[in-house]
């Protein structure tokens, strides 16, 4: 059974979170043209440029001004090849300065992370997934940049659906601007004269290339990891990523990450109806989040967004073509029994889909900030770097951690 802690501490949070939706529903929704990403009734981290924490350094970015779109980049020290020199690194305004020559800059994959909060909750700046994306970032020696996505209800379906495609296109776009960005800065010789090329720059006169990026960015080690909710639109963008192809050149996705998927259906499940009432989320709040995410009209919870097994969805899955993924699940989380029989769907189709079950666990253990320094949370999180290291590695290091 879970730790009492946890129990007295998912009272608060289902207190919390219903507290939450009553508001919504009782106050008038306003649809403000550019969509929420976070409510101002939560705690937040602020960003910090510099590696002198906790060796992850932090900038946020707005990359699209119409619908709020934010990402917050999580780059841990190993990216520097020499630590002796990350001082000299740091620009006027205290924060980490990739050097121009790139000398000191180390490639590693990115993890594009989507959080939880039941659609209506949840930021990149929240603490507890603040907390989290750094113990990634460093546990996987990769960059993390976790997708503030648009919430509901200001914002329905397929917002947040569009907002995680629309992230991994930045990226895309990103790493073809850095390999511009260093071909066009070249020293070249014209007439025996040495010259340099311009600089890309945006209508106001700032460069387009994010610094971090073009400096550390491997794009072709990319990995999609989603949370709760998050873990449905990891599994969307997954899907776009294997029908876009060569279209998202030079991403690769190479494997996904879906941590307690927020799969439902309207037909229920063994543990739908065994764990309705279970700890944190219960089935009834997450109905009504499903609500105030789903589309006014023709309300159903075998949306494509909800359910994606359920067969006649308006775009059948071809699962075959999906990236290896890893599924983790609580014994003490309703919505497991679904999550479960979409990791046994994956490898029916021979894709490489290992499910992680921790018992005594509840939905969200490994990522709410007061469990994240639980036995569980941390076995968590080292597994899944174990797993997922197989796949960003560099080839013949992948057991070298």
């Amino acid at each position: 059974m879970p730790s009492l802690i946890v129990k007295v501490y998912s009272l608060l949070f289902k207190y919390n979170l219903n507290r939450r939706l009553q508001t919504l529903i009782q106050s008038p929704i306003s649809h403000p043209f550019n969509g929420v990403v976070s409510r101002a009734d939560e705690s937040i981290i602020t960003s910090n440029p510099s590696f002198s924490t906790d060796g992850v350094a932090t900038k946020d970015l707005h990359i699209d001004s119409l619908t709020s779109l934010s990402l917050r980049i999580y780059l841990p020290q190993s990216a520097l090849i020499s630590l002796r020199n990350s001082e000299s690194g740091e620009g006027v305004y205290g924060g980490y300065v990739p050097e121009k020559k790139g000398k000191n800059c180390k490639k590693l994959p990115v993890i594009l992370q989507f959080h939880g909060g039941a659609w209506v909750t949840g930021g990149i700046d929240t603490v507890s997934n603040d907390v989290f994306c750094r113990k990634l970032a460093k546990s996987c020696d990769a960059i993390v940049i976790a997708v503030g996505y648009r919430l509901a209800p200001e914002s329905r379906f397929p917002a947040a659906f569009e907002d995680g495609v629309a992230a991994i296109k930045w990226l895309g776009k990103q790493a073809n601007l850095a390999e511009c960005s260093r071909s066009s800065l070249d020293k070249r010789i014209v007439n025996g004269e040495k010259h340099r090329g311009r600089q890309i720059l945006d209508g106001f006169g700032a460069s387009m290339v994010e610094p971090w990026l073009a400096a550390h960015l491997d794009p072709s080690r990319c990995v999609l990891l989603g949370v709760s909710c998050g873990a449905n639109i990891a599994n969307y963008v997954a899907r776009y990523a294997v029908e876009a192809g060569k279209l998202l050149d030079p991403i690769k996705v190479v494997a996904q990450i879906l941590m307690y998927p927020f799969f439902i259906g309207n037909i229920p499940t063994h543990s739908e109806m065994k764990l309705a009432n279970s700890y944190l989320y219960d089935k009834a709040t997450c109905i009504l989040a499903w609500k105030f995410f789903l589309p006014e009209t023709d309300f159903n919870l075998d949306h494509l967004a909800a359910n994606p097994l359920k067969p006649g969805n308006e775009k059948p899955l071809d699962l075959k073509h999906m990236p290896p993924t890893l599924t983790v699940v609580a014994q003490y989380d309703w919505m497991r029994d679904r999550a479960i029989a979409y990791s046994e769907e994956l490898r029916r189709v021979n894709v490489d889909a290992p499910l992680l079950d921790y018992k005594d666990a509840v939905h969200d253990f490994a990522t709410l900030n007061v469990l994240q320094k639980t036995p569980k949370a941390q076995a968590c999180l080292e597994d899944i770097s174990i797993w997922v290291k197989k796949y960003i590695s560099l080839r013949g290091n992948e057991f070298s951690y």
